[in-house]
């Protein structure tokens, strides 16, 4: 029962963070979190915990809806382009993580060192889930972009959001967990353990994408200076 409070408490500021960092930082506080979140994501996805009912569940799903969050809301007040140009940045911080930190794991360390075996732990990723983690983002984030404003074509007006995000998070988020459970786990588990691992990480993600739509109707309402300069370049990205 610890593990479920907590883990309330967690979403909670998760989201908050979220919004103080876009409230204080505007647009440029998104692409922020989306660096910020792609690599927290992956390092929290290293534990495991136990909920009520004896699920065991990754952590790092708060944070990687929030990744869904961030480009929806991007789109939304921004326009499809800067939502794309968010994904591949996240990309960009993923792969480069990931190249730096295994270089780093490659050192000699002094005989005085403590953080090799842990960071060995952490970041000495097996390269399929390396590859695993690359291409479910890159492609679920593309989706997510590309659902969100065709949903739009027909739920276009302010008080549809929740429509056009839950839909397209939704479904984009299932490929992301299916492309990642398939390339990670495909012939290490069972059929029968691997479709538990694909269908509560998945049940996870959509019940945080619920929690997180009040969230996202908070930050819409921020205005920035530089909102008025964006309207033309999103009206562009419609077309």
């Amino acid at each position: 029962m610890f593990n479920l409070l907590w883990g309330i408490l967690f979403v909670v500021v998760n989201f908050a963070f979220f919004l103080v960092c876009y409230r204080l930082f505007g647009k440029k506080g998104l692409y922020a979190w989306v660096g910020i979140a792609t690599v927290i994501a992956n390092i929290q996805v290293a534990k495991t915990i136990v909920m009520p009912f004896d699920i065991v569940m990754t952590l790092g799903n708060t944070m990687y809806v929030t990744l869904y969050m961030t480009s929806d809301l991007l789109n939304e007040k921004y326009g499809r382009a800067e939502a794309r140009r968010a994904v591949w940045f996240g990309f960009f911080t993923l792969l480069m993580t990931t190249a730096l930190m295994q270089m780093v794991l490659f050192f000699e360390p002094a005989s005085s060192d403590f953080a090799q075996e842990p960071l060995e732990k952490i970041f000495g990723l097996m390269p399929r889930l390396a590859l695993a983690s690359l291409s479910a983002y890159f492609v679920s984030q593309l989706l997510d972009v590309r659902l969100y404003s065709w949903i739009r074509g027909y739920y276009g007006t302010p008080r549809q959001m929740w429509i056009r995000s839950n839909g397209s998070t939704m479904v984009s988020s299932f490929v992301d967990t299916l492309i990642f459970c398939t390339i990670a786990f495909a012939g290490i588990y069972d059929w029968k353990v691997w479709t538990e691992i694909l269908l509560t990480t998945y049940l996870i993600k959509f019940v945080l994408t619920g929690a997180g739509t009040p969230i996202l109707y908070i930050a819409r309402s921020f205005s920035f200076a530089e909102d008025g300069k964006q309207t033309a370049g999103k009206a562009s990205s419609h077309l």
